[in-house]
């Protein structure tokens, strides 16, 4: 756990990330998937085997940088299809119903007592739709979505449009996300705390190093809650 200027502060905001901690981010790999397999095909290019893709996924989950989709493009098309890969895969991105894990509405409830709660994330703005029909987007007082916003975690412009939102300080607010490169490293840049949900694109083995990156470490939302208070220095 890293040494945070701002420990023991009080905190009024709690930023969430939307695949992974809220989402099974199966949804998009599985756009992925069909996008890169369909454009192989219309390019000639060998069948894309299921096993090689998640090969190359979980090198990019364990690593915790570099781009998913530029390992994909450059190993199964080439890295100038990278653009054409994500927009093909882009248009495959849904969340169902089916995706919302089973311990996010329970924690905003009890989350939604205490802090405002934001919404920053790396995707379209008919997510939104998603998180209205699946009870979430009614727990939410601030968004901050990168299409809308024009720009992408770890930018720090997204980070500062929901600080600026909110009308809080860095120093009293907390980013919940599941990847190191964009969530954990983008937001400790603009001097928010971090905690690391473990899902998704998290790595299968997260190392003792990537553990030490985040000041909180989680599996399940269920332990947000406490991760938070611990954070304010309660126990």
């Amino acid at each position: 756990m890293v040494a945070h200027p701002h420990a023991a502060e009080p905190i009024e905001l709690v930023l969430l990330d939307v695949g992974g901690p809220i989402y099974d981010d199966a949804a998009y790999r599985d756009a992925l998937l069909r996008a890169v397999r369909e454009l192989a095909a219309e390019d000639g290019r060998p069948a894309v085997e299921e096993a090689e893709f998640r090969r190359v996924y979980d090198e990019r989950r364990q690593a915790q940088g570099g781009s998913l989709r530029t390992a994909v493009a450059e190993r199964f098309l080439t890295a100038a299809d990278r653009r054409r890969l994500s927009d093909r895969a882009e248009s495959y991105w849904e969340y169902p119903a089916s995706a919302l894990h089973a311990d996010v509405l329970p924690a905003l409830r009890e989350l939604a007592e205490r802090y405002t709660l934001a919404v920053v994330a790396n995707q379209r703005a008919v997510v939104v739709e998603a998180l209205r029909r699946d009870g979430v987007a009614e727990h939410i007082d601030i968004w901050a979505i990168s299409e809308v916003v024009g720009a992408e975690k770890p930018a720090p412009a997204i980070f500062e449009h929901a600080l600026r939102e909110a009308g809080v300080d860095p120093g009293r607010a907390v980013h919940v996300g599941n990847r190191l490169d964009t969530d954990v490293r983008g937001a400790q840049r603009v001097g928010l705390r971090t905690v690391w949900v473990l899902r998704g694109e998290a790595p299968p083995e997260p190392t003792a190093e990537q553990l030490a990156e985040p000041d909180a470490a989680i599996r399940t939302l269920t332990e947000l809650p406490a991760a938070l208070a611990r954070l304010r220095g309660e126990g």
